[in-house]
């Protein structure tokens, strides 16, 4: 018989302020130096790399070594997704700058989570796939139709040799700062990849936050009939 999972455990390991800091900085997707990673929780690197340690043990991040540099990144999407979702449950810190208000801001509006687009541009997003009925909501999961299917493909999204890979296809993800769901699992992110490909977005220096193009939008509104959203 399996045993129940230990939420507790988790939630321990999650629940340390520099921990989760170290862990929603690798929300982009990157994998991330030791250093960075101290940087972003504002502790030392002896300290920080005692943190690390534990979240390595605890399964949810992986330690990946270059040489004499060791980096760190989320042990995988489910990781990403309950991350994602504890966010949108959890209360709002204060803000104390202008700059950490700007940086919020950008965040809020479009951002990668994990390896999908998240923010305001991603829920609209996903809004339209669905108005257009390309992208069909069935239980817990969304469905690519056939029209979709055509659509993305027409744009260069390689949706069949995602559809065969071992994570969701097109699993909804409730975003933290809309309070919405935005397309994640496998098929979010192909999309996502190929919107950097086109040069539709471009990720913006020092965090995990995007910029829509002037291109992006004349293709996302020729492509899905998306209007440039105020900032």
């Amino acid at each position: 018989m399996n045993s129940s999972p230990n939420i507790a455990e988790i939630a321990s390991l999650i629940g340390e302020p520099s921990r989760i800091a170290m862990l929603v900085s690798l929300l982009g997707g990157k994998a991330l130096p030791a250093g960075e990673l101290a940087g972003a929780a504002r502790i030392s690197p002896q300290t920080a790399s005692s943190h690390l340690a534990k979240l390595v043990e605890g399964g949810l991040i992986i330690q990946e070594s270059y040489g004499r540099h060791k980096y760190f990144r989320l042990a995988g999407s489910e990781v990403a997704h309950a991350l994602e979702a504890l966010q949108a449950i959890a209360p709002a810190k204060p803000v104390r700058s202008l700059r950490e208000s700007d940086r919020l801001k950008a965040l809020q509006y479009a951002r990668t989570c994990y390896d999908h687009l998240a923010g305001q541009v991603g829920v609209a997003l996903t809004d339209k796939l669905l108005e257009l009925k390309l992208l069909e909501k069935s239980g817990e999961e969304f469905v690519l139709n056939a029209s979709g299917k055509m659509k993305l493909q027409a744009i260069g999204v390689g949706v069949e040799e995602n559809a065969k890979s071992r994570r969701h296809f097109a699993r909804p993800c409730l975003d933290w700062s809309e309070r919405r769901h935005h397309l994640a699992g496998s098929l979010g992110a192909a999309l996502t990849r190929r919107l950097f490909e086109l040069g539709w977005i471009e990720k913006l220096p020092g965090n995990r936050a995007v910029r829509v193009t002037d291109t992006g939008w004349e293709g996302l509104s020729e492509q899905f009939g998306m209007t440039r959203l105020p900032r």
